[in-house]
């Protein structure tokens, strides 16, 4: 999989786990049955580009926390089905919002922005929370992929809220 991290916010609340990110987005895809071959971007961004980005693209004024923008409609393989290689599409997220979001949450900026890109992973694949059964599935999936990923490093993090706790 290639997955490449571009920091290209000068608004850097402490240092990003660029590394951490690229291997749960790695870890993610794996456990989504993604192709190998898929591609992703994960864009970190200060807080006038997302909010370009927001009012450009949802209509909504201010930055947001997490924006993702699909490419070649990539979704997760089913048992017995071939994983589609291609574009997933890029992840753009702003640490500053996910700097004021963590610390309203009382967890680390840095878990903030792990649960971000796990959450704008999953709308890349599909997945969305506009209904009360979307959410629950998305989010439940959120938090597994979250602290498995965690898990496998050895930590834990109260960046996941338990399902129904959004």
């Amino acid at each position: 999989m290639s997955i490449e991290v571009l920091n290209e916010s000068s608004e850097v609340p402490s240092p990003v786990p660029e590394q951490e990110l690229a291997d749960l987005g790695r870890h993610v895809l794996e456990q989504m049955r993604v192709h190998p071959l898929a591609e992703l971007t994960i864009s970190l961004v200060d807080e006038a580009t997302m909010a370009s980005l927001h009012e450009q693209w949802m209509h909504l004024p201010g930055p947001t926390d997490v924006m993702s923008f699909p490419m070649d409609e990539i979704r997760p393989s089913r048992d017995g089905q071939e994983p589609v290689p291609g574009l997933l599409g890029d992840v753009v997220l702003c640490p500053a919002v996910a700097r004021a979001q963590a610390s309203a949450a009382g967890h680390a900026v840095g878990d903030e922005l792990l649960l971000l890109t796990t959450h704008g992973i999953l709308h890349l694949l599909g997945f969305d929370h506009a209904e009360p059964h979307e959410e629950r599935e998305m989010f439940d999936l959120q938090r597994t992929l979250l602290l498995t990923f965690l898990a496998q490093r050895g930590r834990t993090t109260t960046a996941a809220p338990e399902p129904g706790q959004v």
